[in-house]
């Protein structure tokens, strides 16, 4: 009888990681420690830790949670001194932190702003955890520690933070049936139970970038069926294959291949996303699709002074001077837009056309109207209601500026260029803008498809998730 010997060699590599770091957010705050503890599956087999001086001061407040003060860093190596340390440590390995996502985006931005693309498969101990100890009240490091009686010296330290994981890890690797060799298909598990379609395997999946960008879903004949943006492609991809929604099920079923396009700047990944959504038409999507706005809000004086609203269909308005607001898919959008707008900051339905008495409106009589229609409210009151109104209505886009922020490597900017309250495309170059003159910048930027989305995404943007910097010229 052949006795088959048992196997010594570890299934899986494994880098259990922690960071310390000056803010929650990784694209600006930086990291000031480090700890990896490699695992084979079932021992530890190297350990590594350091402070990181993060070249620039360290807020008060992270101080009095981690401990880790200026004075500390001060004489640490930068991040650039062990970066090849940590590339070399965690290379073929798998990625595994209590919350992976916020310790690997940090990495992540610290190599990108060597110019370097990091990407590891990620394993996260929390997601783990849930699956493997259900039920428990907490899931965060402190409270795993005190359920299973973890020893740790301090919190909020890397390397004693990154010991009390391994152990956690551990002890989940106890709890699975085959040990170490199961955490492919736990790393997997939002797809174990669907369907990939053909010709798009885990592999081809894990060959995705972990980065900004649109992404392309084809058929089996190469159409596009759906088109889509994500700050991490990798990632979406493999939560549309796990999702069992009718919509998942739609993009599963048709689709049968992937490209994508790297933007790194995200408001460029939203214009592209928009243009090609309208250029290309695919079928799974139904957001962004429509070619032409057919109707508006709009504005104009009228004799007596008051601004006035009006929702109409453009070219359709003989009032003079009237001026766009907004365009908006259908005339029913517009009406009900308006209809809200008015509510809120308690505009004349008359003055906004949304009611035709020839003198007072109905909401006057109700006491739901100043008076503006019938003249009890002075024009010059009426219209700074109307101001405040417009400016959150209008969508549209003024004067000469460029917009840049991060491009697609460290160095790269990305560009987005208006002129005259016009969007005349997005584009790339690799040094700063004040070298160039507007003919060169006109040179550098495209704009894939006339979008009439494109004024209002930009407008939003750089209300809301601005990172970059705005040149006005």
């Amino acid at each position: 009888m052949l006795i088959k010997p048992a196997t010594t060699q570890p299934l899986s590599k494994f880098a259990i990681i922690d960071v310390e770091t000056t803010g929650g957010s990784a694209r600006f705050e930086r990291v000031t420690e480090i700890a990896i503890v490699l695992h084979d599956g079932e021992k530890v087999i190297d350990t590594y830790s350091t402070l990181i001086n993060p070249e620039r001061s360290i807020p008060w407040n992270i101080t009095q949670l981690t401990g880790i003060s200026d004075d500390m860093v001060a004489t640490a190596p930068k991040f650039f001194e062990v970066a090849r340390k940590i590339v070399e440590m965690t290379e073929n390995a798998i990625f595994v932190a209590h919350n992976v996502t916020f310790d690997f985006s940090f990495i992540r931005e610290e190599f990108a702003r060597l110019g370097y693309q990091y990407t590891r498969q990620q394993l996260c101990t929390v997601r783990l955890a849930r699956k493997v100890f259900p039920g428990l009240p907490s899931y965060s490091l402190s409270n795993l520690k005190n359920h299973f009686g973890i020893a740790a010296a301090r919190s909020h330290r890397a390397l004693d933070d990154t010991l009390a994981t391994v152990r956690l890890f551990e002890y989940i690797l106890a709890e699975q049936e085959g040990g170490a060799s199961s955490i492919k298909s736990l790393m997997r598990a939002g797809l174990k139970e669907s369907k990939l379609p053909p010709g798009i395997t885990i592999d081809k999946l894990d060959a995705l970038p972990e980065a900004c960008g649109v992404y392309y879903l084809h058929d089996q004949e190469g159409d596009v069926i759906y088109v889509g943006k994500s700050l991490n492609i990798r990632k979406r991809l493999y939560e549309h294959f796990a999702d069992h929604t009718p919509k998942g099920e739609k993009m599963r079923a048709g689709a049968a291949d992937i490209s994508c396009e790297v933007t790194g700047s995200e408001l460029v990944a939203l214009l592209l996303e928009s243009a090609e959504i309208k250029r290309l038409q695919p079928r799974i999507n139904r957001a962004l699709r429509m070619r032409q706005y057919n109707a508006g809000i709009y504005t104009y004086t009228d004799q007596l002074g008051y601004q006035c609203l009006v929702a109409g269909k453009p070219g359709k308005k003989a009032s003079p001077g009237l001026t766009t607001l907004i365009e908006l898919p259908k005339l029913e959008s517009a009406r009900g837009y308006l209809a809200s707008i008015v509510r809120q900051y308690e505009l004349c339905h008359r003055l906004c056309h949304l009611d035709f008495h020839e003198r007072a409106c109905f909401h006057y009589s109700i006491k739901q109207c100043r008076g503006a229609c019938v003249g009890e409210e002075s024009a010059e009151e009426y219209n700074a209601r109307v101001a405040d109104a417009m400016k959150v209505i209008s969508r549209t886009l003024t004067g000469n500026f460029l917009y840049h922020e991060l491009g697609r490597t460290q160095g790269e900017k990305a560009l987005v260029l208006v002129e005259e309250g016009h969007f005349l495309g997005f584009g790339y170059a690799e040094t700063e803008e004040e070298g160039f003159q507007v003919e060169d910048l006109r040179e550098r930027v495209s704009s894939p498809y006339k979008d009439p989305d494109a004024a209002r995404i930009i407008r939003s943007y750089l209300e809301g998730k601005m990172k970059g910097k705005i040149v006005r010229f």
